[in-house]
């Protein structure tokens, strides 16, 4: 492979031109799909398989027109201090707020809560309930609008009026302001690791064409794909990320070849050829842990790392191609690595001259494969250790001390996963600044905390003897469970073979004793339909928050297995080892759990919540733990491979075990930790967000990046290979001749470089031979 990639490095240097004729014209041809493609149909969430979703699928099959998972709004009011709801004047405005309430089109029903009885015993607060046609995704901006300007008449009016529910969610907004920070601080890191505006600018650059071409893609294809908004956000987010760091590897191998002595051409087949290599494996990992959502089987989450899968293979494939032509437009603004400035043919000419003088084999030999990061010593007899190398040698000197710390630090980190309560956010978990936290608290106090997140219990009874008394007996078996304030009486379909049933629990909706009354329900139902031959199901919005969340926690192991087994066999192949890929393995694992310890401790538990603006503590997101799994696993296996690659280099080209730990800290160290650090600063842009999942994504990815980066890769791994010694690169030979050879570690580049030096000889042979003529 290192090979093919030489070529196509020099080639896309050579034709320049037309390689970033290509990419601007797959640009403009994607901005133009996405500015003239159809709008996206529906996106409404669903979850395939799950009993909340089987019951709302029925009712909209028994109750034709009632919108079942149709978007609903409570506006709660609440009486000026020292007076009542149902006072004349009060009540007009009640009264007329409602009517003005039922004016919207997409409006199906709203409730009077003096008909309904939706008063508070106190009789100081009433809700109405507004129930819409469509989902809340598919809600337009024009009847939110008429929501809230309703809402804020009656405020004028003199009562207190807030708004709670789905409705009021509109589809998530792009995180400009974390983005605009992530990609400032990532400029910053890449002036600094690059030593130049030009070099610096040259990922930024691709990063940005190749976000642009995937999410213009995904929009062009939103129609025809039924794909949603939403679908471009977790493509955004990691193809940004990539695509910088990608770039940054190759730009970096590109300077680390000048600074050889290399011609241009030369060096760009080189970076391309090496680090190249090391993109292509680490962007296979990346693409399998993302695709391997579709492994949950929620429409949403596969459509998302479907998207994001495509958006890395864009980045993987402008790293090959287009950052080489861009070196060619570059030419010598781009310089070696460790120059500073002075006129840059002389220093060309030095370093050439050095590199004329390498032998071929031993050091020298692997110092002319390996490159240099940290600059040629260009005369200089003493080159002062780079940070990276000093700190490699402190590692191998004192690798079990280095792997206790590590390992028992981050253990101590991950005893709160074992206590991880898992929920999806409802408005309780809002700040306390927005009407629908505010909403939430007013039916809270005025009605009970149940009251926010209702049950709705479904009776089919169509097989039914007697559908009456099937949901008689279900109405009194529910009355007789824990944690149940009020159950309505069952309301019939036309037919009359189903039944509604709402049932307000005591508990508020992300509590575990809702959790279990949903189950209680469930358990007390399988006895009706053993009695009556009558299903009983349990859904809303409590429910399938429940469902979800089981669902994600059951295809969590299936979902390890898989990413994690894949990844493990292809890392066979990039490293012909077993001990290296498990210890990625495992390293991995041990980051994550990490991670979610952190999460657990801050917004589970409220440890320095305060620090990052969080207002609220409750169950964990129920998304995060295999979210964190998706995107890390792939963001760790980018670091592994750059890192581990440049150590196996070394280790190849005849270095002792030990002294290529260092080495590929001395080539490496520097590039993966300013990759980790933009990835962070990318991720640590969405902690300031007032909304708390993407708070807790921000929060949760960030930190895992820094223990997998900083923890795992720098210290862990380099301890664990220093004690492993040669057996770190054991491979059994009935396995070894069944492996293809990928050869990412430029082994035939090295063979290229001794024809070339064969013939050069040959030619210098010829040449002296014809002088003595």
């Amino acid at each position: 492979m290192a090979t093919f990639l030489y070529k196509l490095g020099r080639l896309a240097f050579r034709r320049r031109h037309f390689v970033a004729l290509i990419w601007v014209a797959l640009l403009t041809l994607a901005g133009v799909g996405a500015a003239t493609a159809p709008a996206a149909g529906s996106t409404s969430f669903s979850i395939p398989g799950t009993e909340a979703q089987k019951a709302f699928d029925l009712l909209e099959q028994r109750y034709p027109g009632m919108s079942a998972d149709g978007a609903t709004a409570r506006v709660v009011f609440k009486a000026p201090e020292g007076e009542k709801m149902a006072d004349a004047a009060n009540k007009a405005i009640v009264e007329k707020t409602v009517g003005e309430l039922g004016d919207g089109s997409e409006v199906v029903s709203v409730s009077d809560p003096f008909t309904t009885g939706a008063v508070s015993r106190d009789g100081t607060i009433a809700y109405a309930s507004v129930t819409y046609k469509v989902p809340a995704m598919e809600l337009k901006d024009s009847s939110r609008e008429a929501l809230e300007t309703t809402a804020h008449k009656a405020q004028d009016a003199g009562l207190t009026v807030e708004m709670g529910g789905d409705a009021l969610q509109a589809e998530p907004e792009t995180a400009v302001a974390g983005e605009i920070i992530g990609l400032a601080i990532a400029a910053v890191v890449l002036v600094v690791t690059l030593g130049s505006l030009v070099a610096a600018g040259l990922p930024l650059l691709t990063a940005i064409i190749g976000v642009g071409i995937g999410v213009s893609t995904i929009a062009a294809l939103a129609s025809a794909l039924d794909l949603g908004d939403t679908t471009s956000t977790l493509a955004l987010m990691i193809g940004l990320a990539v695509g910088i760091d990608y770039a940054l590897f190759v730009v970096s191998r590109y300077r680390s070849e000048l600074a050889e002595g290399r011609e241009r051409e030369e060096a760009v087949g080189r970076a391309v050829g090496t680090a190249g290599s090391a993109v292509v494996f680490a962007g296979l990992t990346v693409v399998i842990a993302l695709a391997g959502l579709a492994v949950v089987n929620v429409p949403m989450l596969t459509k998302m790392g479907l998207a994001a899968a495509g958006t890395v293979v864009i980045a993987v494939l402008i790293a090959l191609t287009m950052i080489p032509a861009l070196l060619g437009y570059a030419g010598r603004k781009v310089r070696p690595a460790g120059q500073k400035g002075g006129p840059p043919a002389r220093r060309k000419a030095k370093n050439s001259a050095g590199a004329s003088a390498e032998g071929s084999t031993g050091s020298s030999a692997a110092g002319s494969a390996v490159g240099s990061s940290e600059g040629s010593s260009e005369g200089s007899a003493v080159v002062k250790p780079s940070l990276g190398t000093r700190w490699a040698g402190f590692v191998v000197r004192r690798p079990v001390a280095v792997l206790l710390f590590g390992v028992v630090g981050l253990g101590a980190i991950a005893l709160p996963a074992t206590q991880l309560e898992l929920g999806l956010p409802d408005d309780g978990s809002q700040p306390t600044s927005t009407t629908q936290r505010r909403a939430y608290d007013l039916l809270s106090e005025g009605f009970g905390p149940g009251f926010n997140g209702p049950l709705m219990v479904v009776v089919d009874a169509q097989n039914s003897a007697s559908p009456k008394e099937a949901a008689d007996a279900v109405t009194d078996g529910i009355k007789g469970l824990e944690d149940v304030v009020t159950v309505t009486p069952a309301t019939f379909n036309k037919a009359g073979d189903t039944a509604m049933i709402t049932v307000i629990p005591e508990s508020k909706p992300s509590s575990t004793q809702t959790e279990d009354l949903v189950h209680a329900i469930r358990d007390a139902g399988a006895g009706v339909a053993a009695d009556t031959d009558a299903k009983v199901l349990v859904t809303g919005a409590t429910a399938m928050n429940i469902d979800f969340s089981q669902k994600l926690t059951d295809a969590l192991i299936p979902y390890l297995a898989l990413v994690v087994g894949l990844a493990f066999l292809l890392l066979i192949v990039i490293f012909r080892s077993i001990l290296v890929p498990l210890k990625a393995a495992l390293g991995f694992l041990l980051s994550v759990l990490a991670a979610l310890g952190a999460v657990v401790a801050v917004f589970q538990w409220g440890w320095l919540a305060g620090l990052i603006g969080v207002e609220e503590t409750g169950p964990i997101m129920s998304m995060m733990p295999i979210f964190m799994v998706g995107v890390v696993f792939g963001l760790a296996m980018d670091y592994e491979v750059f890192l581990v690659t440049r150590m196996r280099e070394a280790y190849v080209h005849g270095e002792n075990p030990h002294q290529a730990v260092v080495t590929g800290f001395k080539y490496s160290a520097r590039v993966v930790a300013a990759a980790a650090a933009i990835m962070m600063a990318v991720f640590a842009g969405f902690i300031g967000s007032g909304e708390s999942m993407i708070k807790m994504i921000g929060f949760g990815l960030a930190i895992a990046v820094f223990f997998d980066a900083f923890v795992v890769r720098m210290a862990i791994v380099p301890a664990v290979l220093a004690l492993l010694g040669d057996r770190a690169w054991w491979l059994p030979k009935w396995l070894d001749r069944a492996l293809p050879n990928v050869d990412v570690e430029g082994e035939g580049l090295r063979a290229h470089d001794d024809a070339a030096r064969k013939r050069a000889e040959d030619d210098e042979d010829e040449d002296r031979t014809l002088v003595r003529v």
